[in-house]
């Protein structure tokens, strides 16, 4: 009877020791757990503040750039500048007001490159070739959302016109803005100028600015592609602004 009491005895002695081992266990597990998702909200805090920190930087250098590059054209066509002054003011305001947001719709920068395209406009020939189309589903919820940066389409109009041969009879520069299937589309196309200076390109500001800003902000939600062909260079920038919603909710961005 008493080697059966010592049996049982062991037993339950064994059974508690392996109880608080396990409870030991998972409390190291919870532990190591809650630590880890502590480190991860550190670090994507951390991420945050210098992607912003990036992002303030960049723009700093954005602005006072763009507004340059607009007052040259319309200083060195003053005869059409009572025309420019009307765009030139949408364009400022959306510069000094809407582009201090973190987002803005794809609406608004829509109309800003519209009106960016008009003051650009000034420095060409009426002869010259400037195809302009929109292809727009206002439909989309996203449409109007305030996903989009501000500023993001600035690098390609101005780069086309840097870039394009005005000079040439077969001159042309094409800009097309698509929103569908909750994406932004932009798609610039202009031919070359005889004097290569897109070889320029990649030593001046706005270049390096965009990838750097789209890549910040997107992350894999975006695609930008430029090459040339027969003499034509072509610039297309595709931003899934669903999948970049639905990642910001994932992580509370």
């Amino acid at each position: 009877m008493q080697e059966n009491n010592t049996t049982t005895f062991i037993f339950l002695a064994i059974l508690l020791l392996l109880i608080v081992i396990i409870c030991f266990m998972i409390y190291q597990l919870m532990q190591a757990k809650k630590s880890k998702e502590d480190a991860e909200k550190s670090f994507y805090a951390l991420e945050a503040k210098v992607n912003d920190l990036q992002l303030e930087n960049l723009e700093s250098k954005l602005n006072p750039h763009l507004f340059k590059n607009i007052l040259n054209s319309i200083q060195s066509h003053a005869y059409q500048t009572y025309f420019a002054l009307d765009k030139l003011a949408n364009v400022l305001d959306y510069i000094l007001y809407e582009s201090k947001k973190k987002f803005v719709t794809a609406k608004e920068e829509i109309n800003f490159a519209l009106n960016l395209i008009e003051i650009n406009k000034i420095k060409v020939s009426p002869l010259f070739e400037l195809k302009i189309k929109t292809n727009i589903n206002e439909d989309d919820k996203l449409y109007e959302q305030p996903l989009l940066a501000p500023l993001i389409s600035i690098d390609l109009i101005e780069n086309a016109f840097k870039h394009a041969n005005l000079q040439s009879a077969d001159a042309f520069i094409s800009v097309v803005f698509e929103f569908k299937d909750n994406a932004f589309f932009m798609t610039v196309s202009n031919k070359i100028s005889d004097k290569k200076v897109l070889k320029k390109e990649r030593s001046g500001f706005g270049h390096a600015t965009l990838e750097h800003r789209l890549r910040i902000i997107y992350k894999n939600n975006f695609k930008l592609d430029k090459f040339i062909e027969n003499d034509i260079y072509i610039a297309h920038l595709k931003i899934d602004l669903l999948e970049y919603k639905t990642e910001m909710l994932a992580t509370g961005r």
